[in-house]
């Protein structure tokens, strides 16, 4: 996803989801632990934010909530264009969409400007190279179409 993203603009992965401490309201204060710092200046820095996760035992993994409840108190994301691809097992009995469902509710609860054409379910896992590199054709061009998308709406 980040070569499709680099052909529409400057792309960066966030890189810190295990460095995260367990969200407890308690402790979003300051002083902040140095992840969660670290996130809230790299979602603040961005013009837009694009999640790729998968479903898990019907909604998301509990890591990236986890993530995303960090991102609630500092209002980084507050206005901000996000979209995701839901990177769904074609096992899922849901096809993602209770992950899609999940996502919408946190990012609207935390303000984001969700940018709904720009959000996709894409069934992933079958149509992989054996180094994660997506190859059917379809599936990568619906996957640049949701990132322009939404590199148009950072532009709005």
């Amino acid at each position: 996803m980040i070569g499709t993203a680099a052909r529409f603009t400057e792309s960066k992965v966030y890189a810190g989801l295990g460095d995260l401490p367990h969200f407890n309201p308690d402790d979003d204060q300051d002083p902040l632990h140095p992840a969660v710092v670290a996130l809230r200046a790299e979602v603040g820095a961005a013009d837009g934010v694009l999640i790729c996760t998968p479903e898990y035992a019907g909604g998301l993994p509990g890591s990236f909530k986890n993530l995303l409840d960090w991102t609630v108190g500092g209002g980084e994301i507050y206005g901000k264009p996000v979209s995701w691809i839901n990177a769904s097992s074609v096992a899922a009995p849901t096809g993602g969409a209770d992950a899609h469902k999940s996502l919408r509710k946190v990012l609207t609860y935390a303000g984001a400007r969700i940018v709904e054409d720009a959000c996709a379910r894409i069934p992933i896992p079958r149509h992989t190279a054996s180094d994660g590199v997506i190859t059917d054709p379809d599936l990568r061009g619906r996957i640049a179409m949701a990132v322009s998308r939404l590199v148009e709406a950072t532009k709005a």
